[in-house]
């Protein structure tokens, strides 16, 4: 693994994962549910090829108020976090496959062995985390492919609302996943590839 440590959401962060398939969007390569082949996967793959000719970042997500307060409650998160399991965390930036070819950003390294994804939702999507006691399946994709390109040995999920119980899971290589996910990454990447060299052929 090799680790970058550029602040997450920053320009430089954005800037560093450009072309490049990052765990958060596994789920456009890989469908959560079934382990088949997304049906996104083409428009990803072209939005990656884009950002990767025209060397800028092209940022999808929407920063709506939801976002704005999970970021206000991070730091309260990792203090739970430290202060009920004893471990010490510090910040990932953004973590490459000895390649440099797939991202993936967790929130925390936390010890020598792990990783930390803190998620901070909306009281009622946190209770149905906590009615449900098992790792959400639209996160499943990114917590599974935090551990492919970290090579870390544990994920700490943890979902978190003041006032409410945490939501604190551990979650450990499941081989079945990450033969899927490896399967998947290595057939994108060739179809990624290949697009690459045809559009940049195509621009000479």
């Amino acid at each position: 693994m090799i680790h970058l440590d550029v602040p997450q959401g920053t320009l430089e962060w954005f800037k560093a994962r450009m072309g490049k398939p990052t765990a958060s969007e596994f789920d456009k390569i890989l469908t959560p549910g079934t382990l088949k082949l997304s049906k996104q996967s083409h428009g990803y793959l072209c939005r990656l090829v884009a950002e990767h000719v025209l060397q800028e970042p092209f940022q999808t997500e929407t920063n709506v108020w939801a976002m704005d307060r999970g970021i206000e409650l991070e730091q309260e998160a990792v203090e739970f976090y430290e202060l009920t399991t004893g471990y010490a965390t510090t910040p990932a930036g953004l973590c490459l496959t000895d390649d440099e070819r797939i991202g993936a950003s967790p929130d925390r390294f936390s010890g020598a062995d792990g990783l930390l994804e803190i998620k901070c939702p909306l009281a009622h999507t946190h209770v149905g985390y906590l009615l449900a006691g098992e790792l959400p399946v639209e996160y499943l994709l990114q917590i599974y492919g935090q551990l492919y390109v970290t090579g870390k040995q544990w994920v700490d999920f943890l979902s978190y609302f003041p006032g409410l119980p945490a939501v604190l899971l551990r979650i450990a290589p499941d081989p079945k996943i990450q033969d899927a996910l490896h399967s998947a990454l290595t057939l994108f990447l060739d179809q990624l590839t290949e697009a690459k060299r045809r559009l940049e052929e195509m621009r000479q």
